[in-house]
């Protein structure tokens, strides 16, 4: 039987007509002979048989669809158990054997399907698709078939009407013919969010495997393949390297990085990795997808894995570069790791910042390195060799006291200029240099210039590539230049403005189906959003607010709690409500600096203080992959701290730039 072929995409595809020809029996034994990816639980195989024999009896009247089992959703790491080829329709089926009711969770699951081939399939673009949720022992639901934007909303079936369905949207769509073959085997450019890119390498799926192979996003592959050739070089002779990645907001950098500590923790090679962040939200929000994703996959193999098991084994791979550097404090210790990755390397604590640290929660008093100098340092007690990759984002400093880029260059030049050092060209942009010429910072060190290191392309807004330029053009008050490309993206890229809380958030909750991940954002200096119901003090656990469901309160889909440019850095959204408040204003003609002090308004005047505010609103602006709503409130003349000149020039800029005004 043409079943028994090995597909990739599936662990069965044939026609409905072969379908119907063999026996269950068969068809299972093609299925377990597919499926060489993990071993198959009893449960697992009788849900297939299950499938198998309620489809051959509720498909016997279409005789000239295909059917295909278990199709392949690279993105989530996942497969859609049932895809049926009907009529030029799309029929997306997940089976949820035994269940008595249609669960909420369950809807979205099969309708994040369709969204996904939408977005990311190629021959999935024109398609009308319909996801249809089977709860085989559930009672009869008879919905209206309602469409938006080429999907339909979940349709809800038992064992018994699948039949029915499915002729009654072929009934009621007149699709244009389309090639099943040239559809299933169609291309895909999957853009993860980086929870469910951390999420699917650590299952074992390849960086190629999850992430977009078009010419535009290409580079991050060619930068991964760059690094891993500069660590086998250093391994072979014995060298030791520090590598500098960059990139544009949401490039990909972590993504690379994570990829990297991977497939670099191979134990029989003796080159354990680690993968360092300063980051605690980042750190908190990864070391918990990946532990309770580790607990589900063990569910479906049949073992039970306890939670804080998982997260022991999480929480080794990704670390706090603080926790990380404190347990080398006062030691000769050799870390075990051949290759360290850290995250947002910019971020790591001048001299000044770690000494304060050091005396006040270490009492130690004689703490003489910066962060970079002291992490180098470790690196630096491995007798053979050993690999430091920074990743490194311009203009992404927020926290007093980062040393920023220039300083991991002083260290090497100071201590360890016996490393090699690779960079890219755009080290050199003032993003990156602090006012330093970028000759004055390598002065006296062996330079390699790889312009592969670089990452050009965002890929976290998959829609377009262009929304850092766009806030770049915002934040650097060059209303021309955001004007273009303001054009440029508002047809791929929604997004609007308004004075309006509620129309804000129901705007966002609007264009969102099925789990897509919404949520609220503020700068940590929006004091003055509190009137509005917008609190940016209260502790928020982060974990819970990305992870979590619409049912619960405390996810981010909810509204009700606020996240700040801390929480939210190097993590993303697929939709944001960004509320604007006075601390960053526009006043006709330049940006100005403020910080809420007491019960009115400061100006901010260090320089430094100034980029770091600047820098939050870049973050803010660039965490939504899909769409954004900018709330600005009107202020009142008769609260001294919310006038309405402190809100009306910006959104006058931004009104002035042609951001669509939601009325």
């Amino acid at each position: 039987m043409r079943g028994e072929m090995k597909n990739l995409r599936a662990y069965y595809s044939a026609s409905i007509r072969e379908f119907l020809r063999y026996s269950s029996s068969e068809i299972l034994g093609v299925i377990h002979s597919n499926n060489i990816s993990a071993e198959t639980t009893i449960q697992q195989s009788s849900a297939w048989k299950e499938e198998i024999l309620v489809l051959q009896e509720q498909l016997r009247p279409f005789k000239d669809g295909r059917i295909i089992f278990e199709y392949i959703i690279p993105r989530m790491g996942k497969r859609v158990d049932v895809v049926v080829l009907y009529k030029n329709i799309v029929f997306l089926i997940e089976f949820k054997c035994g269940d008595t009711e249609y669960k909420s969770s369950a809807c979205d699951q099969v309708f994040d399907y369709a969204l996904d081939l939408q977005n990311f399939q190629k021959e999935s673009h024109n398609k009308l698709l319909a996801p249809i949720l089977v709860s085989t022992r559930a009672p009869d639901f008879s919905g209206a078939i309602c469409e938006n934007k080429r999907i339909l909303e979940t349709i809800k079936c038992n064992a018994k009407n699948i039949t029915e369905a499915i002729s009654k949207v072929a009934e009621k769509y007149r699709e244009p013919s389309f090639d099943y073959l040239l559809w299933e085997n169609s291309e895909y450019f999957p853009t993860p969010t980086i929870i469910e890119a951390a999420q699917a390498l650590y299952r074992g799926h390849n960086v190629y495997d999850i992430t977009r192979n078009d010419a535009g996003a290409k580079n991050l592959s060619v930068t991964t393949d760059e690094i891993h050739r500069i660590i086998e070089y250093s391994k072979r002779n014995f060298r030791k390297s520090i590598c500098f990645i960059t990139g544009v907001p949401g490039a990909g950098k972590t993504l690379a990085g994570l990829n990297i500590a991977i497939q670099r923790s191979v134990e029989n090679k003796g080159e354990h990795a680690v993968f360092l962040s300063g980051n605690y939200p980042l750190v908190t929000v990864l070391q918990e997808a990946l532990a309770r994703d580790k607990v589900e996959q063990g569910k479906l193999c049949g073992h039970h894995i306890a939670k804080s098991e998982a997260l022991r084994s999480t929480s080794a791979f990704i670390q706090m570069i603080h926790k990380y550097r404190d347990s080398f404090v006062g030691n000769a210790n050799i870390p075990p790791e051949h290759v360290v990755i850290f995250d947002e390397a910019q971020r790591a604590w001048t001299h000044e910042m770690i000494k304060r640290f050091m005396v006040t929660k270490k009492g130690i008093a004689d703490f003489n390195y910066s962060e970079p100098e002291f992490l180098i340092s470790t690196m630096d007690r491995h007798k053979d060799w050993a690999v430091i990759i920074c990743l490194i984002g311009g203009g992404q400093e927020i926290n007093t006291g980062e040393a920023g880029l220039p300083e991991w260059f002083d260290a090497l030049r100071r201590i360890f200029n016996h490393w090699d050092v690779y960079v890219t060209s755009q080290l050199k942009d003032q993003e990156y240099c602090h006012g330093r010429s970028w000759q004055n910072i390598i002065s006296g060190l062996e330079i390699h210039q790889y312009d592969k290191l670089h990452l050009a392309t965002s890929v976290r807004s998959f829609r377009t590539p262009d929304l850092p330029k766009l806030v770049k053009a915002i934040l650097d008050g060059n209303v021309i230049l955001a004007q273009e490309f303001y054009k440029k993206i508002s047809q791929k890229y929604p997004l609007v403005l308004t004075r309006d809380l509620n129309k804000a958030k129901d705007w966002v909750s609007a264009n969102c189906r099925g789990s897509t991940r919404y949520g609220l954002l503020a700068s940590s200096g929006a004091l003055r959003l509190k009137p509005e119901g917008i609190f940016v003090k209260n502790e928020v656990s982060i974990a819970n607010w990305f992870l979590n469901g619409k049912e619960d309160i405390r996810s981010s889909y909810a509204f009700e709690d606020v996240v700040t440019e801390f929480d939210i850095q190097g993590l993303e959204l697929d939709y944001s409500v960004v509320a604007w408040d006075a601390d960053f204003r526009f006043d006709g003609n330049v940006w100005t600096y403020n910080k809420f002090h007491g019960n009115s308004w400061k100006s901010v005047n260090s320089s430094e203080r100034r980029l770091y505010l600047k820098n939050a609103y870049r973050v803010l602006l660039t965490r939504a992959r899909q769409g954004m709503a900018i709330f600005i409130p009107k202020g009142s003349d008769t609260d001294l701290t919310r006038r309405k000149k402190y809100y009306d020039g910006t959104y006058n800029y931004l009104k002035r730039i042609g951001i669509h005004e939601l009325l």
